[in-house]
């Protein structure tokens, strides 16, 4: 993916202070409040790509696709798009409750574990090219 053109982005990570780790979703108290698992947008991308603000969106990565909710938001550079880690316990929904109803998907879905960090041989998490489009009511 040759981000820039098109719907190519570049896929960054984020935490918030109340959703620091995955465990803290299941914390009514920290959990409350808006949607933190938006994918973060500049609105020149989002204007060349048809996206509005609040809109899904499917992302698109070579490893996996996800769709989210898009909030648009001049707080990133345009050709770089923001999703944080830790969501998309839908699955689990029985048993974590609170996080379970949370709105949110997985952006490991979008990661390789095969793209590794030479040096020290992590996962590659951060810079991952993506394609983002609107998602169409089907």
């Amino acid at each position: 993916v040759d981000a820039g053109r098109g719907g190519s982005l570049v896929l960054i990570g984020r935490r918030h202070l109340r959703s620091n780790n995955s465990w803290m979703h299941n914390c009514p108290s920290l959990a409350k409040g808006p949607d933190r698992a938006t994918l973060l947008v500049h609105p020149d991308d989002a204007e060349r790509l048809g996206v509005t603000d609040g809109a899904a969106v499917r992302v698109q990565s070579a490893t996996g696709a996800i769709t989210t909710r898009a909030s648009l938001t001049t707080e990133m550079l345009a050709g770089v798009v923001s999703l944080p880690h830790g969501y998309g316990h839908q699955e689990a929904a029985d048993t974590l409750r609170v996080a379970g109803a949370l709105p949110g998907a997985n952006v490991n879905a979008l990661t390789s574990d095969a793209v590794v960090e030479p040096v020290i041989g992590n996962s590659v998490l951060n810079g991952v090219p993506v394609e983002v489009r609107a998602e169409t009511d089907r």
